[in-house]
């Protein structure tokens, strides 16, 4: 027993690296190490290029804060911020950290104020993160307080970048973040206005769950078709995913950073599967039957090939259209061995009782106790612990091996490889026989 702990102890000692000893394996795009996933010096560089870099961070949906006085407490990354509504209706996201000892201010979820005050020393902050009021700024009877010279404007919030696009709203850390639209490549915008064509929408409810993975999977995960049609037999049974069905597996062709996985659902409700397919999956179970068809019924409403398209937009978010269930996911990452994922569900403010009946029902696919997000969340937490206490260190690529990024095909890598050739870059990480 001791022994055995004495192993493991080592085996993750290798694989929390320093910065400088993080060299990718020399067949870069066939090959991940398994610090990626498990340094914590990688993990913090990651939030400092990535999250804090020239990127435009999901931080809400403007239905979240409708009114003047709304706000939200949100994540840049793992950095606490709030998004607000002003008087003047514009939306500002800001640090949730008071300027003087460093007291998220902000406790409540949700809600609507004239101002924010922290409740450490009672500071105070407008909608828009600067700062308003200090008690006994001058002191008592002309003794102590500020210096004279301290101004409010030169101590408030850190405040972010702010731009919306059809009712969801983006951040960023930096002044060098091109436009939502050019950050996001035109065939992303065309798939992202499919869901937030400019309708309003009406919020369902959220979940909220910690996944025991690095954040960088859950990315993986929705350019991974290779898994869907084995782990969730849920989804070939009932005719959602099935082998040979027409599918689309997207990389954004100027990074590889952005993506979607989209497919449509065949008419029948049980699936057509030749045995020679059935062979291959091993959880295939034709003896599933659903007591309620209605679960499975899609109502088309979208000018769009797809009944089901999972996108993902670098570095923290995931729109989500699983046939009539819409939602939109956020990643926040928690250290290299953990992240929250918030989700956000939603339907449209002119959908009948019905729609939204049907909305609900079918969001039963989706969540952390969902068919399919229940067996991700647990495959994810399978692959980290993998990782972590094995003596080997490295993960194989090698589906579709001569290919990178967009895919018809299901039993393919090839957006992860496009990913990770753009995260070397980004993350300045030399691969092993290049030249210095």
């Amino acid at each position: 027993m001791f022994q055995s702990q004495a192993v493991i102890g080592i085996t993750n000692a290798s694989k929390n690296l320093a910065l400088e000893q993080c060299i990718w394996p020399e067949d870069a795009l066939n090959n991940i190490p398994d610090w990626v996933y498990t340094s914590q010096a990688v993990y913090d560089l990651e939030i400092e290029r990535i999250f804090r870099g020239d990127t435009w961070n999901f931080v809400a949906l403007e239905a979240e804060i409708p009114n003047p006085g709304d706000y939200k407490r949100g994540y840049v990354g793992s950095t606490p911020v709030v998004v607000a509504r002003a008087e003047d209706k514009t939306i500002s996201v800001f640090e949730n950290r008071c300027a003087h000892r460093g007291a998220e201010f902000c406790r409540s979820n949700q809600g609507n104020t004239k101002e924010f005050v922290c409740p450490y020393h009672q500071w105070s902050y407008d909608l828009k993160g600067n700062l308003q009021g200090i008690p006994f700024k001058r002191g008592v009877d002309k003794v102590g307080g500020m210096p004279a010279n301290f101004r409010n404007a030169d101590h408030g919030t850190r405040q972010l970048r702010v731009t919306t696009r059809n009712g969801v709203v983006f951040a960023t850390y930096s002044d060098k973040t091109p436009s939502l639209e050019e950050y996001m490549t035109k065939e992303i915008v065309d798939e992202f206005d499919v869901t937030f064509s400019g309708k309003t929408l009406k919020i369902l409810g959220y979940y909220r769950n910690e996944l025991p993975c690095n954040w960088k999977m859950y990315h993986e995960n929705l350019k991974d078709p290779y898994h869907a049609t084995l782990l969730h037999s849920f989804l070939v049974v009932f005719g959602l995913l099935v082998p040979g069905i027409k599918a689309r597996v997207f990389a954004d062709q100027e990074h590889g950073r952005h993506g979607y996985m989209a497919s449509a659902k065949p008419q029948q409700t049980y699936a057509t599967v030749s045995d020679d397919n059935k062979a291959e999956m091993r959880s295939f179970d034709e003896n599933l039957k659903l007591r309620d068809e209605r679960f499975v019924e899609f109502v088309q409403e979208f000018n769009s090939p797809w009944s089901a398209c999972m996108m993902t937009l670098w570095p923290n978010l995931i729109v989500q259209r699983e046939m009539n269930t819409l939602g939109v996911r956020q990643i926040i990452p928690n250290g290299p061995h953990s992240m929250i994922m918030q989700w956000t569900m939603f339907g449209y403010e002119d959908d009948t009782p019905e729609m939204t009946s049907h909305r609900l029902r079918q969001g039963n696919l989706m969540g952390p106790a969902g068919f399919l997000g229940l067996e991700d969340n647990e495959a994810l937490k399978f692959v980290q612990d993998g990782l972590r206490r094995s003596s080997t260190d490295n993960n194989v690529l090698k589906l579709d091996s001569d290919q990178l990024g967009t895919t018809r095909g299901l039993i393919s890598e090839s957006c992860i490889r496009s990913l990770y050739a753009y995260y070397r870059g980004v993350m300045d990480i030399p691969v092993a026989g290049s030249a210095a």
